[in-house]
C-alpha cells in the first residue's frame, strides 16, 4: 500500500502541475512503462515459484541478468517505436524504457523473497522501491523537469532499489542458513499449517533456470497489462488533448482498485504454486479479490467530489464517471488473480483469451470510441466478460484437474 500510494501521489501532483495540457503525455508515457514492466511481473511469478519448487538462488540469480539482458536490447529497439506512435521526444521515450531491466532485476530479487515466504523482508523491499521510484520523480517535476526528466529520475531510484533489495534478500538467505527463520505464513483456513507443510518439499533441482518459463509469464502478463493500459495509449489517438488528460486522470481510479488488493496475490502465490494447495488457494484469491473490488468501486462514488478539490476543476467533468473507472480496475484485479494462478499451475495457454479481448477492445475503441464515457465504458465490458471466462476456466480446472506436480 506505500509504493502504491506513493505511486498515486506521483499522478495526481503531475496532473497538477503539468496540467490538462501536458499530462496525458505524462500518463502515456507510464503506460509505457508499465507495459515494460511486464518481464519483471513475469520474473517475480517464475522465480517465486521456482524457489518453492527447490531451485536455488544463483540459478534464479543467473536467469534474471540473462533476461535483464535480453529486455534491455529489446528497449532499445523500441525507443523510436514509442516516440513515433505516441508523438513524443525520443529523450521522453527513452525515460519510459530506461527503467525496464533495472525492473527485472527488482522483481526477481522480489521474487526470491517471496518463494521463501519472506514477507516481512518482501514488504520493506516493495515499500523501499515504490518511494525510490517517486521520489526523485517528485522532485525532478518540481524542479521543472517534465515528464522525461521525471521518469528518468525515477529510473535511477529503481537502480538503487534493486541494488538494496539484492542486498537484503542476501542477508535473508543467510539468516535461514545460520536457522534464524522467519515466522512461517500460517494459512487463514489452516491455522495449524506450518511451513514445511505450507511450502513444497525442498528438492534437489538443476543449478540452471531456463528463460523460456519466463517468457510463457511474459505473454500471460503481456496480455494482462496491455488490457489494462491500452486505453491510455488508444485515448490519444481518438480524444483531443484536454479529454485525453481528463481520461488519463480518471484512470488513477483504475489504478487504485486495480493495485490496491495486490497483496493477496503476493501472499497466495506460493501455495497456487503447490499441487495439494492450489485448488483451495485459486478459490480464496478469486473469492477476496471480488469483495474488495465491491468495496473499492463503492469507495470511488463516495469519494468522486472530492476528485476536483484535489486535481483541479478542470477534471470536474469526470468525477461522476470515478465508480466506472474504479469498476475497470476492480475487475482486472479478478482477472489478474486468475492468471497468476494460471502461472503458479504453468497453464499459461489459458492467457489466448485475454489477448482476444485485447483485440476486440482496440477495435471498438478505434471504430466507436469518440467521448470519455464511451471509452470507459467500452473498457470495463471488454474486461467484465473476458474476466468471467478466465475465471470460470480456471476454477473449473481447479476442480476437475489438480495442478501438475513438477519434476
Amino acid at each position: 500500500m506505500t509504493a502504491n500510494v506513493a505511486g498515486y501521489l506521483l499522478q495526481l501532483l503531475a496532473a497538477s502541475w503539468l496540467g490538462v495540457e501536458g499530462y496525458s503525455e505524462f500518463a502515456s508515457l507510464l503506460a509505457v512503462q508499465l507495459l515494460c514492466a511486464v518481464p519483471a511481473l513475469a520474473m517475480q511469478n517464475v522465480v517465486a515459484r521456482e524457489v518453492v519448487r527447490g531451485a536455488s538462488s544463483r540459478a534464479v540469480r543467473a536467469m534474471m541478468w540473462r533476461c535483464a539482458a535480453l529486455v534491455a536490447a529489446v528497449a532499445v529497439v523500441l525507443i523510436p517505436v514509442v516516440a513515433g506512435v505516441l508523438n513524443v521526444g525520443v529523450w521522453a521515450a527513452a525515460a519510459a524504457l530506461g527503467a525496464a531491466p533495472a525492473l527485472v532485476i527488482l522483481s526477481g530479487e522480489q521474487g526470491i523473497l517471496q518463494g521463501d515466504n519472506h514477507f516481512r523482508a518482501l514488504a520493506t523491499v516493495l515499500a523501499m522501491a515504490g518511494t525510490a521510484r517517486v521520489a526523485p520523480a517528485l522532485l525532478a517535476l518540481a524542479l521543472g523537469g517534465g515528464a522525461a526528466g521525471a521518469l528518468w529520475a525515477g529510473a535511477a531510484g529503481i537502480v538503487g532499489a534493486a541494488l538494496i533489495a539484492g542486498r537484503i534478500a542476501r542477508s535473508q538467505a543467510t539468516d535461514q542458513s545460520a536457522g534464524t527463520h522467519e515466522p512461517a505464513l500460517r494459512s487463514t483456513s489452516r491455522p495449524d499449517l506450518t511451513q514445511e507443510e505450507g511450502r513444497a518439499a525442498p528438492r534437489e533441482r538443476a543449478e540452471s533456470v531456463g528463460v523460456l518459463p519466463v517468457l510463457r509469464a511474459v505473454q500471460v502478463q503481456a496480455a494482462l497489462m496491455a488490457l489494462s493500459s491500452v486505453d491510455l495509449i488508444v485515448v490519444r489517438i481518438v480524444l483531443d488533448e484536454v479529454d485525453a488528460s481528463r481520461y488519463s486522470l480518471g484512470t488513477i481510479a483504475t489504478k487504485i482498485a486495480f493495485w490496491l488488493p495486490q497483496a493477496v496475490g503476493v501472499v497466495l502465490y506460493p501455495r497456487m504454486a503447490q499441487p495439494t494447495h492450489s485448488a483451495r488457494a485459486i478459490r480464496d484469491a478469486l473469492s477476496v479479490l471480488s469483495v474488495i473490488g465491491v468495496v473499492a468501486v463503492l469507495g470511488a462514488a463516495l469519494a468522486a467530489p472530492l476528485a476536483p478539490l484535489f486535481a483541479g476543476a478542470d477534471y470536474a467533468p469526470i468525477q461522476g464517471m470515478l465508480w466506472l473507472f474504479a469498476l475497470h480496475g476492480a475487475i482486472l484485479a479478478v482477472l489478474q488473480g486468475a492468471l497468476l494462478s494460471a502461472i503458479a499451475v504453468e497453464r499459461t495457454a489459458l492467457a489466448a483469451v485475454t489477448w482476444i479481448g485485447l483485440a476486440i477492445e482496440i477495435t471498438l475503441m478505434l471504430i466507436f470510441a469518440r467521448t470519455i464515457e464511451s471509452l470507459i465504458t467500452t473498457a470495463v465490458s471488454v474486461a467484465a466478460v473476458t474476466t468471467t471466462i478466465v475465471a470460470a476456466v480456471v476454477l473449473r480446472a481447479a476442480r476437475t484437474h489438480p495442478a501438475p506436480v513438477p519434476h
